[in-house]
């Protein structure tokens, strides 16, 4: 039997879109081995000590190791804990000195959007990635898109990145907290914005587009946070719109669920998880056409130019003023959710993984 550890420090970080893809494939990959579907691997789970495990863990083994934390823990130490087996690394990093490496990188940002990301992240990624799609056994990313960026930026091989798309039924797993819609004072309908403020989000252009359709009916929520050790600040805010921060799940989905429509201008996507959470939640979406989102949103979206603001706004007025559209967006997004899920994800990266432990 062959062991497969995972690099367990996602759950010493905040969530975002890259732990949250680490957080669900891994409680799915759970989930697979109560049917005994994982065959002749056995996973572990190895954790900083910094973290603890997770208590949704029912079948995968978990050890905290260690001294260090952070990337110390993850370059030095974690190879020694995984030197017996396979080392599965989720979040775009992985250890350099690790022997059989399979590593998610979900994007190349730090390469095509530079300026969006501090100095000290943006340089150790560029290092890291050509260096990581040279020594691991296989690249795993989240779209198309993201592969034909890992190939020109990082001179990646296509055939060695396979893509295992990330899932939105996780945003159902709780139930909706509606009160956060009474913390917002949200009386009438409003449009949703939920992401980092990173500039490539464009949350400016949603500003926009906003101040450009005039007189409104509606209000304007910005959900998220950011993390300036990561990204270079983009939008602060402004009295135009209501800043809810950082939101729980349940809080999330009484925001989608609730909310007239989902607006995702974003000049820069690896995948997209927000308007792919939106859908799921029935809420209509106006997306950006650039990068992965036409890949994710298929046919249930209004696209927009993101860098055009009148655009935008008019993406914005022709869902907010036609009912009929919205029900019809609702429907189709429902629909086009349901092609992405986290158990059709662990059961692609079993697969995978017993093509590597074979090879």
């Amino acid at each position: 039997m062959t062991s497969v550890f995972i690099n367990g420090r996602f759950l010493t970080q905040r969530t975002t879109g890259v732990q949250r893809y680490a957080t669900e494939i891994v409680r799915a990959l759970d989930t697979h081995l109560c049917s005994s579907a994982a065959g002749q691997l056995k996973f572990v789970l190895l954790i900083p000590k910094s973290g603890q495990p997770p208590s949704w863990i029912r079948n995968i083994e978990t050890r905290v190791v260690g001294r260090s934390t952070g990337q110390l823990w993850e370059q030095l130490e974690l190879p020694r804990y995984s030197r017996q087996g396979i080392s599965l690394n989720l979040c775009n990093t992985a250890p350099l000195m690790a022997r059989s490496v399979v590593v998610a990188i979900h994007d190349a940002g730090v390469f095509a959007v530079p300026h969006t990301y501090s100095r000290a992240f943006r340089t150790w990624y560029r290092l890291l990635h050509p260096q990581l799609g040279r020594r691991a056994v296989q690249i795993v990313t989240v779209s198309r898109f993201s592969q034909s960026q890992l190939v020109r930026y990082a001179a990646m091989d296509p055939d060695r990145i396979a893509i295992i798309p990330n899932g939105g039924e996780h945003i159902l797993s709780s139930p909706a907290d509606p009160t956060v819609l009474e913390r917002l004072r949200l009386r009438r309908r409003y449009i949703l914005a939920v992401s980092s403020q990173s500039p490539h989000k464009n949350l400016g252009g949603v500003l926009s587009a906003v101040e450009q359709l005039g007189e409104r009916d509606f209000d304007l929520v910005f959900a998220g946070g950011s993390n300036p050790r990561v990204f270079r600040q983009g939008v602060q805010g402004s009295g135009a719109a209501r800043l809810a921060g950082y939101v729980t799940d349940g809080e999330l989905r009484a925001l989608y669920e609730n909310a007239e429509c989902f607006v995702f201008p974003s000049l820069y996507e690896g995948f997209g998880l927000p308007p792919l959470e939106a859908m799921t939640c029935g809420c209509p979406v106006v997306v950006s056409r650039a990068a992965s989102l036409p890949e994710v949103c298929g046919d249930a979206a209004v696209y927009c130019n993101p860098e055009d603001s009148q655009d935008i706004a008019r993406g914005i007025a022709t869902v907010l003023s036609d009912a009929e559209l919205r029900a019809d967006l609702r429907r189709r997004g429902v629909e086009r959710a349901k092609l992405f899920t986290w158990n059709d994800a662990a059961g692609a990266l079993l697969k995978l993984l017993e093509t590597a432990t074979a090879a």
